[in-house]
């Protein structure tokens, strides 16, 4: 075993009632460093598994127990060197690796694209492993929203939905889920659904890639939006028992909670609770809005989930967000890149690659999606990526890898930690030279070019200098100190 690695035991247990909610699983890992106690999950067919994420190295002993079966299982493995970097978590304003190593997030969403086909699942993976996104958004639950209209492979409850011959005649706002007629059985999950996410979570994990896993969301015609409480919890444990283990794994409440007609303040708070009293790792956790911004300031917060509300102009507010609520700044949504016809998926990809540096600039962590109209959109499906901007992210990640963590010091003007670089950006401004006062340090200027992605030597400066510029605009200027 290697340092947050998953250990996986199967264990053949009862079946006998309902195994979900009869049986319990639990284990109890221990080393010279910590000691955890974690809960497992039935899978089908009479098989029980528990996972594990070891954090240090060195000789761990377990014992497996509960009402699963009459006995119990010890056993004894050795943990020698790490995978990767280990779990990410918030460190002030910032985000960085368990091992210290500091993470830039450049993410992207594809809401649904566990509930494709395999073909359409295979073909999301080999696009983000040609990529560079390190984060990707997604839900448990299908959705029913605009161009996603069509049921999912299979859904993650025993049960049949009901008819919905027709259903792509409707839109969101059309649609009544109060008479769904749906049949569900809530305490019996369909462990088929969960193991195409298992595939998929462990493939992101190959790949770098965060998985930032939506819990709740309100684009529903199924019935999930709105099951009573025993339900959401048993499928809170239930997800937590199964994925808490992989070290990439990221919560997020919900994507648009003030969306959630069934949901409450109390029911937010509520299943924080349950995640953080189930989740033995700590993995970070937040909830995302429409319009509300929730109260980052929760200590269970770790870090602001964000989607523009009023255009690129809420964009300016990232600094101040730092401000006030100490904690990393994600802007999960600000516009996508497409052609669709709903303001909120149809900018530019120049206009998408615009906002992404800006973020950065102001010291938050940017997102992206597409809406590329056709059979599949990657913002909801997956499948292929069609537009532009994404082909400049390696770029940009290039560059916040270089300069660090950034903090305002002027209108889209930053510095690093140390004060040892500026980053200048100018965005939709095109002028044809800029001045600077430098003082009597001497630092090195590079003319940025984000969309065509070239980094230009101008020489190294002190006092007051004169840069001409390529009159073009997406153009940054950074400067290092000598």
């Amino acid at each position: 075993m290697k340092k947050w690695n998953i250990f996986e035991l199967k264990l053949n247990g009862k079946t006998g009632g309902d195994p979900f909610t009869d049986n319990k699983i639990f284990g109890e890992f221990s080393n010279e460093n910590e000691t955890k106690t974690v809960s497992g999950f039935y899978d089908g067919d009479g098989i029980y598994r528990i996972r594990f994420m070891p954090s240090f190295e060195g000789k761990y002993s377990y014992r497996i127990f509960g009402s699963f079966s009459d006995e119990v299982c010890t056993g004894r493995f050795n943990v020698s060197g790490a995978a990767g970097h280990g779990p990410v978590r918030a460190a002030g304003k910032t985000i960085e690796y368990a091992d210290g190593t500091p993470y830039y997030s450049v993410g992207t969403t594809c809401y649904v694209w566990t509930c494709q086909t395999r073909a359409l699942r295979e073909q999301t993976l080999n696009t983000l492993k040609n990529s560079s996104f390190n984060k990707l958004r997604f839900c448990i639950f299908p959705k029913h929203y605009d161009y996603n209209f069509r049921d999912p492979v299979m859904f993650p409850y025993e049960g049949t939905p009901v008819d919905n011959s027709g259903i792509d005649k409707f839109s969101f706002s059309e649609y009544k889920p109060d008479n769904d007629g749906n049949n569900w059985d809530f305490s019996r999950f369909n462990t088929e659904y969960f193991k195409i996410i298992d595939e998929c979570v462990e493939t992101l994990t190959e790949l770098g890639i965060e998985a930032d896993i939506i819990l709740f969301h309100p684009y529903d015609r199924w019935g999930f939006s709105k099951m009573p409480r025993w339900a959401d919890d048993l499928y809170l444990k239930y997800v937590i028992a199964r994925y808490s283990a992989y070290p990439n794994v990221w919560w997020s409440l919900a994507n648009e909670y003030d969306l959630c007609r069934y949901k409450t303040d109390d029911d937010w708070e509520h299943y924080a609770q349950v995640v953080t009293e189930c989740d033995p790792y700590g993995h970070m956790l937040s909830v995302h809005n429409c319009v509300k911004l929730y109260d980052f300031s929760k200590e269970w917060v770790t870090h602001c989930s964000i989607q523009r509300q009023t255009g690129d102009k809420e964009l300016d507010f990232i600094p101040s967000w730092l401000e006030k609520y100490n904690k990393p700044v994600v802007i999960d949504e600000m516009c996508y890149e497409d052609n669709i016809e709903q303001d909120w998926g149809n900018i530019s990809g120049e206009e998408m690659l615009r906002r992404m540096w800006k973020v950065y600039i102001l010291g938050g962590h940017p997102g992206h999606s597409e809406c590329y109209f056709g059979d599949d959109i990657w913002w909801s499906h997956g499948g292929r990526l069609y537009g532009e901007s994404h082909k400049r992210f390696g770029f940009l990640h290039k560059i916040m890898t270089e300069c660090g963590n950034l903090h305002t010091v002027g209108y889209l003007t930053s510095e690093n930690d140390d004060g040892s670089i500026k980053l200048r950006y100018f965005g939709e401004h095109r002028p044809s030279f800029i001045t600077m006062k430098l003082g009597d340090e001497r630092f090195r200027i590079e003319v940025i070019d984000t969309w065509n992605m070239t980094v230009e030597d101008r020489g190294v400066f002190s006092g007051n200098v004169k840069i001409d510029m390529p009159q073009r605009c997406y153009m940054a200027v950074r400067m290092t100190k000598e």
